[in-house]
């Protein structure tokens, strides 16, 4: 799924267009937002992103359309307390830092073309002179230089096995969600796109070839929903296997355990394998209608991926990425 500030940018540099670019570099204490938030002005009061809405927003677009004239970028450090934000109860107490950059559109088409695309790993930031720049080396990371630094990412993967009612829900749930979703299903009929949004990738065929086939090289979530409970075994005897984050099963405790007793008696997986297997898959909400069962499947993804990635990349080790 695209970076759609990155490609508004792109966008705005093709066309010629000025437009100024906020973004959040600190956050101490209670915010809205959290570091590396954005957000595009335009002159007409468009705005593309967020930086966490109210009059913390509504104060950075002042500033950002005013510098569209000027050029001139420059730095914000606001104070969320009674005073700023008390008429549109924005009160949360922190502190927030960010840039204002009104000639972002300057590093060029190929440059946020290629953010916005998220097809591998990039670096890039924001120096003291305010010039925008990938970064290519920890070496040049570790400089004096820089204001802003932030690494850009695929987005995580999610393999749906099954094309079902469950599926149809879930998979333009997820690419909503920046999940980048592949549906499996052994019948052509389903997997197509009169049934998913253009943007799931399908693969038909039997599952003896669907299930071996390997992940790619991101970070990997799955969701088994096949049509029953042969199908779901057939599919996790190949999928417990591999090293997904987190593998969600749909289904009953009393499925979790017929199966899994099964694959623990002929020695199919291991019992730490099984272990790592959530069955019933998502949170408990007393969700009756596909609808809300793909609500309760995709909150739990959601809560995992927060676990598993996203605070994994701003933990101490790695928080020198944000400057």
């Amino acid at each position: 799924m695209k970076n759609l500030v990155f490609q508004a940018l792109a966008d705005a540099a093709r066309k010629g267009e000025p437009v100024a670019l906020g973004l959040i570099s600190g956050v101490k204490g209670s915010s809205p937002q959290k570091v590396g938030a954005k957000a595009l002005f335009y002159p007409d009061s468009r705005i593309q992103g967020t930086l966490g809405g109210g009059c913390l927003e509504a104060e950075i677009q002042q500033r950002a359309v005013q510098s569209l004239p000027t050029g001139q970028a420059s730095t914000f450090d606001l104070l969320l307390d009674h005073d700023f934000g008390w008429d549109d109860g924005l009160i949360c107490g922190g502190k927030v830092l960010g840039l204002i950059l009104p000639n972002a559109t300057a590093a060029g088409v190929d440059f946020w073309t290629e953010l916005a695309e998220r097809r591998g790993t990039v670096r890039w930031g924001v120096k003291k002179d305010f010039s925008i720049a990938r970064i290519n080396s920890d070496a040049e990371a570790n400089g004096a230089d820089w204001l802003y630094q932030e690494t850009i990412t695929p987005p995580c993967c999610l393999w749906i096995a099954g094309a079902g009612h469950i599926a149809q829900a879930v998979a333009p749930l997820a690419a909503q969600l920046d999940f980048s979703v592949t549906v499996f299903d052994d019948r052509p009929a389903l997997a197509n796109h009169h049934y998913f949004p253009s943007e799931i990738m399908l693969k038909a065929d039997s599952w003896e070839k669907l299930s071996p086939l390997p992940l790619p090289n991101t970070p990997s979530f799955a969701l088994i929903v096949t049509r029953g409970h042969r199908h779901d075994a057939l599919v996790l005897r190949d999928w417990v296997k591999k090293p997904f984050l987190f593998l969600g099963m749909i289904g009953s405790s009393r499925k979790a355990r017929t199966i899994f007793e099964h694959f623990r008696e002929e020695k199919i997986a291991t019992p730490e394998e099984l272990q790592r297997v959530v069955c019933p898959v998502g949170i408990p909400i007393k969700s009756r209608s596909v609808q809300e069962i793909a609500v309760s499947i995709m909150a739990q993804f959601i809560q995992k991926r927060a676990e598993l990635v996203h605070d994994k990349e701003t933990s101490p080790a790695a928080r020198s990425e944000l400057v």
